[in-house]
């Protein structure tokens, strides 16, 4: 699938809910589901300034120069929006997450209904990630 494909797949998905409490639970049964990352990984230079809980993002570049991203916070509505960005970018080359817009944000209100730091925090997640992609893009 394409980012953008993704991006509307998770879109449908938040459609389905009316209420903003059940967007709320969906993304906390996501952040309960998520993987953790091993202590090793849980470093100052992994740790993402700028976020309310703690968050910590790792990339890896595949052999295919597709990019895996994991991750892990401390806080279960947080780990499931960044469930829900990796969702999106992971498998895709550097260059596409770099040039892509991340729509989705804005198009199932995620933003407008984050506390001012989680939605600070969600940007920082968001900056970290392009930083990622075009780093690597430009080694390519």
């Amino acid at each position: 699938m394409t980012i953008n494909e993704i991006q509307d797949e998770i879109i449908e998905e938040f459609n389905e809910f009316d209420d903003w409490m059940d967007r709320y639970q969906l993304l906390i049964d996501l952040g309960g589901e998520a993987g953790d990352l091993p202590e090793s990984e849980k470093v100052e230079t992994n740790l993402i300034d700028g976020c309310q809980s703690r968050v910590w993002i790792v990339c890896d570049q595949n052999a295919d120069d597709t990019l895996t991203f994991r991750a892990e916070s401390d806080a279960l509505i947080v780990k499931g929006i960044v469930t829900l960005l990796l969702r999106v970018v992971n498998g895709h080359t550097a260059a596409e997450i770099r040039d892509t817009d991340l729509y989705f944000v804005q198009a199932i209100g995620l933003s407008e209904h984050l506390s001012p730091t989680r939605a600070n925090g969600l940007l920082a997640m968001i900056k970290r990630i392009k930083t990622y992609a075009a780093v690597l893009a430009a080694r390519a």
